[in-house]
């Protein structure tokens, strides 16, 4: 079952969703709140787990730095609105039947685009 590590900028109507669901999520702003990119980029990759962020920044990094920098990267993009409607457009997300580890995953509306994390 894959892991998950939710950014800070995650909503906590996301978090409690997600955790009802039965998913493995561990949240950052309980475990280590304010800490810096690569302090969760580091704390993915040491757990095996797929960071969960609206920060385009992760993407880039993990690019750069290639599989040892982190499990997976799920970057959610949908519309702005409410931590109601963001919690549920999550859970339909991680609902897909993808493969979450070792990809750079973008979420939109009605879209999931998968691609390899570099060697």
């Amino acid at each position: 079952m894959t892991r998950f590590l939710a950014d800070e900028n995650v909503p906590q109507e996301v978090i409690d969703l997600v955790r009802q669901s039965g998913k493995d999520v561990t949240w950052i702003k309980e475990i280590c709140p304010g800490a810096d990119d690569d302090t969760v980029l580091e704390l993915a990759y040491s757990e095996g787990r797929v960071l969960i962020t609206f920060d385009k920044d992760f993407g880039e990094m993990a690019f750069l730095r290639g599989k040892t920098s982190v499990a997976g990267v799920l970057l959610l993009r949908p519309r702005l609105r409410g931590p109601e409607y963001l919690a549920g457009f999550v859970a339909a997300v991680l609902a897909q039947p993808i493969d979450w580890e070792g990809h750079f995953c973008v979420a939109r509306e009605g879209r999931v685009r998968a691609v390899p994390m570099p060697e």
